[in-house]
Order: structure tokens, then C-alpha cells, then sequence
């Protein structure tokens, strides 16, 4: 350290770098178009050929896993390495929603799952995502613990009703979508607290500033 300053010994700071903003082709909106994508191939695989051959259900079942998987790494990507757009902010919950609602439909179609099963998990994923976009102005409801356990729930119980299986495995895939479901419920609640919690500190938020 001279102690000189670096303008006076001739050096020049150099400007910081711009951040650019990322372009729609990025790996993460690529893996989330790929699930949009798997979401018609997987209803096609799923009800091929009545919808109960188990060698067709275990291709629907790795479309389905395939789709899971991208929605752990598309979103993690996009935040790591700033790949964060607005097609991606509107494409990935939609995807989401697509191929677990998907799969969902077709299940209570075959029989296989309850349709108040499928209703009221459809219900909490489609209702909590408006009241996301409800209260965006005011901020944002971030994604709980329980939130990241009921979407894991989820995944795991409608993967296992997907596999034809029988025997004690089948009795398996009703108690996991049982906590799956009490999952469902629970973190609704809670992310309609946390949405009302907002609003009323938005509210009191503009009447201080008139």
C-alpha cells in the first residue's frame, strides 16, 4: 500500500460489469418447455391402450419422474445463475401445475384415485397460485418447508399410483397420499394466512402514506 491515490499513479478503476439480462433460450426454460412438452406425451402414454397395461404405466411413470426432475433443477439454475425471465415466471408454475394436474385426471378417469382426491389438490395448487399474483404487488409468499414436503408428497404418491402395483405396496400409496392430501390442506391454510397477513400490511402501508 503506497497510500497514493489510484487516479494520481495513472491507474483507472475499471467500470463494473453490466448484468445482462438472460435470454428466453436458457437451460432452465428449456427444462420447463421440456415438461410442458412431456405433459400431452405423458396423457397419451398413461391411457394408452385402456390406461391399465403395466408396461405402458411404467412408461408414464418415467415421463412423469422425468417431468419431477426438472421441475427440483429449472428453478434452482435460474436462480443460481441469474437465468431468471418473465416467461419463465409464467411457464413454470404452469408446467407444474400441468403435469401433476395431468396425471391427477387421469388417474380418478381409470378409477384409480378418488376424484375428491384429485379435487381438492387441484383446488389448493390452482387457488394458491392466483393468490400469489393477488398479493404480488404488495410482496411475495415464499415457498415453505411444508410447501417443499407437500410438493414432494405429492410427487411420490402420484408416481406410486401411477405403477400398477398390488399387494402391500398398494396399501403403501394410500397412507403416502393420505399425508400427501393433510399436506395439501395444511400449507393452503397457511399460505392463505401469510396472503391475508400481506394484504392488511399493504393496506396499512398506503393509508400511513395519504
Amino acid at each position: 500500500m503506497t497510500g497514493v491515490p489510484a487516479s494520481a499513479a495513472g491507474g483507472h478503476r475499471r467500470p463494473a460489469a453490466a448484468v445482462r439480462p438472460a435470454g428466453l433460450w436458457n437451460i432452465a426454460n428449456i427444462l420447463t418447455m421440456v415438461r410442458l412438452l412431456l405433459v400431452p406425451g405423458f396423457v397419451l402414454l398413461m391411457l394408452h391402450n385402456g390406461g391399465y397395461d403395466p408396461a405402458w404405466r411404467s412408461v408414464a411413470w418415467a415421463a412423469f419422474a422425468i417431468a419431477m426432475i426438472t421441475d427440483l433443477f429449472d428453478g434452482h439454475l435460474a436462480r443460481r445463475y441469474n437465468l431468471v425471465t418473465d416467461f419463465g415466471k409464467i411457464a413454470d408454475p404452469i408446467a407444474d401445475k400441468a403435469i401433476m394436474g395431468a396425471a391427477l385426471i387421469c388417474l380418478s378417469a381409470l378409477s384409480d384415485l378418488p376424484w375428491w382426491v384429485t379435487g381438492v389438490i387441484l383446488f389448493r395448487e390452482i387457488g394458491i397460485t392466483l393468490m400469489r399474483f393477488w398479493v404480488i404487488r404488495i410482496g411475495v409468499i415464499p415457498a415453505s418447508r411444508g410447501g417443499k414436503l407437500k410438493t414432494l408428497a405429492q410427487g411420490t404418491a402420484v408416481g406410486m399410483y401411477i405403477l400398477a402395483l398390488t399387494g402391500p405396496l398398494a396399501t403403501l400409496r394410500f397412507w403416502v397420499m393420505a399425508v400427501a392430501v393433510i399436506l395439501t390442506v395444511v400449507t393452503g391454510l397457511d399460505y392463505v394466512r401469510q396472503a391475508i397477513v400481506l394484504r392488511r400490511a399493504g393496506r396499512a402501508t398506503e393509508e400511513a402514506t395519504r
